[in-house]
């Protein structure tokens, strides 16, 4: 009976906090993200990386698009393939497509990018608690792609709205902990 509350609790705060995002007016939400990209901008673990994972922003998550067209960083941006991540060289000018989910993907021509190249995750979260672990959309994508051998050393930073930066989330025995939060009020790193 508990793992079934665990699920409808996980399910519920999931519900709850995707309403609260969605029904923030536009222009909070470009204020939010804006101040998010200004602390991600002035981040050591930002300025360090030479090729950077993002996201595009779908149902109002906490957009980063301003920062795409800084040259002086590779972008990769994943595509939803089967039950894992596939993860694409985008670049400003080149097209993207509509994927599973309706979220934004790179064409599946990109060029693939290696593990081995990537200096930083940009995670997209529903919500993130305290201890680092992330609540995502109930897909396990970056579940799997974070607990792999080849990503499990590599930085990562969940990005949410301060209102989804939780004391605590219901998590997993399989969770992994995320090693950096950012929210529009800064950046904090977990222990």
């Amino acid at each position: 009976m508990d793992a079934v509350n665990h699920q409808l609790n996980k399910a519920q705060l999931r519900r709850t906090l995707l309403k609260k995002r969605q029904s923030m007016s536009v222009r909070e939400w470009r204020e939010k993200s804006d101040r998010i990209c200004f602390h991600l901008q002035n981040s050591t673990l930002f300025n360090q990386a030479k090729t950077i994972l993002a996201y595009f922003s779908f149902r109002q998550e906490p957009d980063l698009s301003p920062l795409f067209t800084n040259t002086k960083y590779r972008w990769g941006f994943p595509r939803c393939v089967n039950q894992s991540l596939s993860w694409h060289i985008w670049q400003t000018d080149d097209s993207v497509q509509r994927g599973t989910y309706g979220i934004t993907e790179p064409h599946p021509d990109a060029p693939t990018l290696d593990p081995t190249e990537v200096d930083l995750i940009l995670t997209p979260s529903v919500a993130c608690d305290y201890q680092g672990y992330r609540l995502g959309y109930g897909g396990g994508y970056y579940d799997r792609l974070l607990s792999s051998p080849q990503w499990l050393t590599k930085p990562t930073i969940g990005i949410v709205f301060d209102f989804a930066y939780l004391p605590q989330l219901p998590i997993e025995p399989w969770d992994k902990p995320l090693k950096n939060i950012l929210t529009e009020t800064g950046l904090t790193a977990q222990d």
